[in-house]
């Protein structure tokens, strides 16, 4: 079911990169649920949950530098640590104080070590195909990007309709037109340089994973995983797995879906996020009203 509600658009700077963003619901609100995509991708993966969620809360959702519109700057940190730094300034610029995260691939990565440096403003989580990864290893195209100058050939060679044909293989359902159209429009070279740069700085997500287990694991934080079952590039045996960090996780296994299940269940992931975040957004409002 579409929604009405209306979404802002704006911009921050953070040390001088600047991310574009989208918004909907109280502008003004502490507690936010903040979206965070992943590679490729932008604040735009995000516009249909965005909206709905913004009928109960503040809900937001950035272009990470490299991606999108935001800036794509040779000199950007492509690293985890450069993104947690770059999401914990804009963040704080848009005055949230209490953080639903919604993380998509590499988003994961980035928004779970952002949680670990920000246990206070971490609220719950919504994993959608990520998550803690102990003992993860890089998918086929990854290690293609981490090889230098075979992941330079392979960015260059990279046309639409073999970003067409990559998309098919992440998600056997297939993936509307326009996502992917748009998608593709944004994979310039700033993007692709980014892509390189961050899987090459990136060694493995092992011990990213077990670090996270340990600051999240006591914590117990509310969490809700959503995992495509046909996605190649991270396989669905890690969906359960999620509760070895989150005890009380609810995770859903969508076993038609691929690696953007918002994107070809767009339904079913709505039935199963909404009521999460609306849930956990207003147990925050009511505790802050009961002040």
């Amino acid at each position: 079911m579409k929604t009405t509600t209306r979404l802002r658009e704006g911009e921050v700077r953070v040390a001088g990169v600047c991310s574009p963003y989208i918004e909907a619901g109280p502008e003004s609100a502490e507690a936010a649920a903040v979206f965070v995509h992943g590679n490729p991708g932008s604040s735009r993966d995000w516009e249909d949950l965005l909206a709905r969620v913004g009928e109960y809360g503040r809900a937001i959702a950035l272009d990470m530098p490299g991606f999108g519109e935001a800036d794509k700057p040779k000199d950007f940190d492509y690293t985890i640590d450069g993104y947690v730094r770059h999401l914990g300034g804009a963040l704080e610029e848009l005055g949230v104080k209490r953080a639903h995260l919604v993380l998509h691939d590499f988003g994961g990565p980035w928004g779970l070590q952002w949680a670990v440096e920000h246990l206070e403003v971490f609220a719950s989580v919504v994993l959608i195909k990520i998550g803690i990864l102990p003992s993860y290893h890089w998918h086929y195209l990854a290690k293609i990007w981490r090889t230098p100058l075979l992941g330079e050939i392979f960015m260059a060679i990279t046309t639409r309709p073999g970003f067409d044909l990559l998309l098919k293989h992440g998600n056997p359902r297939g993936l509307p037109k326009a996502f992917v159209d748009r998608m593709y429009d944004d994979f310039d070279w700033g993007t692709r340089r980014a892509v390189l740069k961050l899987y090459r700085a990136t060694s493995d997500l092992d011990g990213p994973a077990r670090q996270q287990a340990a600051a999240l694991g006591p914590l117990d934080r509310p969490a809700l995983v959503v995992w495509g079952a046909r996605d190649p590039y991270v396989p669905v045996r890690y969906a359960e797995r999620q509760r070895e960090v989150f005890p009380n996780a609810s995770v859903v296994v969508l076993e038609d879906s691929g690696h953007w299940p918002f994107a070809d269940d767009p339904e079913r992931v709505a039935r199963e996020v909404i009521p999460f975040l609306r849930r956990n957004l207003e147990r925050f409002s009511s505790r802050e009203q009961a002040k």
